[in-house]
């Protein structure tokens, strides 16, 4: 009885068939997204796939296992738990690490992308853009950056020179940013 009970509260805040077609990954296609992430300058089509009923109606979009330019969720939210991670690795090296410094960088890191999302509403809003795109979408885009930012992190955590560190986060902002702009 209070299982139901909690369930249906639950249900009322989130969409949990909406949150879970964004976690419909595998193997394959994490390793594929990843490498489209960070090296997106040959791929071709950037177009979702559409899936359709048995009389050619959509009835939505496949789920990212069945298509690459899908956007979803467990590349972004694995890609953020590894960056809070590394940060305490390279506060460690350094022998800064107190275990608030997780806790300020997750909260930081979110709070960068729940600015990221308001901002992108507003504008849209202003602009009187009308878009389909969905809010768990923009999540999934606005996470993305997180890729690039642990390739970074590990450039910096393997002791390379500073240029190669640098030059590893602008490639990586780079290839991100030609990723989201080419969506």
């Amino acid at each position: 009885m209070c299982m139901y009970h909690g369930t249906v509260e639950i249900n009322r805040w989130v969409n949990i068939p909406a949150l879970k077609h964004y976690f419909k990954v595998n193997n394959l296609y994490v390793v594929n997204k990843i490498r489209l992430l960070l090296f997106p300058w040959r791929h071709k089509p950037w177009t979702r796939m559409v899936k359709r009923s048995e009389n050619g109606q959509m009835e939505g979009f496949r789920p990212p296992r069945e298509d690459i330019n899908s956007p979803d969720l467990y590349i972004p939210v694995m890609a953020f738990v590894t960056y809070v991670l590394l940060v305490g690795l390279v506060t460690g090296r350094e022998s800064k690490f107190h275990p608030e410094v997780l806790g300020l960088t997750a909260s930081t890191a979110l709070g960068v992308v729940t600015f990221e999302l308001i901002f992108i509403r507003l504008g849209c809003y202003l602009l009187n853009i009308t878009s389909e795109a969905a809010v768990l979408d923009l999540v999934a885009y606005a996470g993305y950056k997180f890729v690039g930012i642990v390739v970074a992190e590990l450039a910096e955590l393997s002791m390379a020179p500073p240029w190669l560190v640098w030059g590893a986060f602008i490639y990586a902002a780079l290839s991100i940013g030609f990723f989201l702009v080419s969506f």
